[in-house]
């Protein structure tokens, strides 16, 4: 039985060190993402997390949780709104939009029965 609690223990203890690394790892990533503190701050925060890693990062996270958090989101909502445009800008138009474009073509006397009909079959394939 000592092999399994010592196995346990040790898969505990890997796991407790690599959440922390990842607190600490997002900390630093909000120190320098953080456009309110100034450059001393910053350097003071970074020296406290090298130095004093564990008692800082408490600090840090009750000290600054919450704007930590809003910052955070305000980041994943940038990306997401890149994202989408960068979606949207690769899709192009909607069959439906490109059917109604040629029509507007073929009313307006631009494109004959033939190319909007190519048009509409080309959009209908996608």
């Amino acid at each position: 039985m000592t092999g399994f609690w010592d196995l346990f223990w040790w898969f505990f203890w890997v796991y407790v060190f690599v959440a922390y690394l990842m607190v600490l790892i997002s900390i630093f990533v909000d120190v320098f993402r953080d456009h309110g503190l100034n450059g001393w701050a910053k350097a003071v925060w970074v020296v406290a997390l090298v130095f004093f890693p564990f008692i800082s990062a408490l600090v840090y996270l009750i000290a600054r949780g919450r704007g930590m958090s809003e910052r955070s989101g305000r980041e994943a909502g940038r990306v997401r709104t890149a994202q989408d445009d960068y979606i949207r800008e690769v899709a192009g138009a909607s069959p439906t939009d490109e059917i109604a474009k040629a029509k507007s073509l073929l009313d307006a006397g631009t494109i004959s029965q033939g190319e909007y009909d190519l048009l509409k079959s080309k959009a209908l394939a996608r």
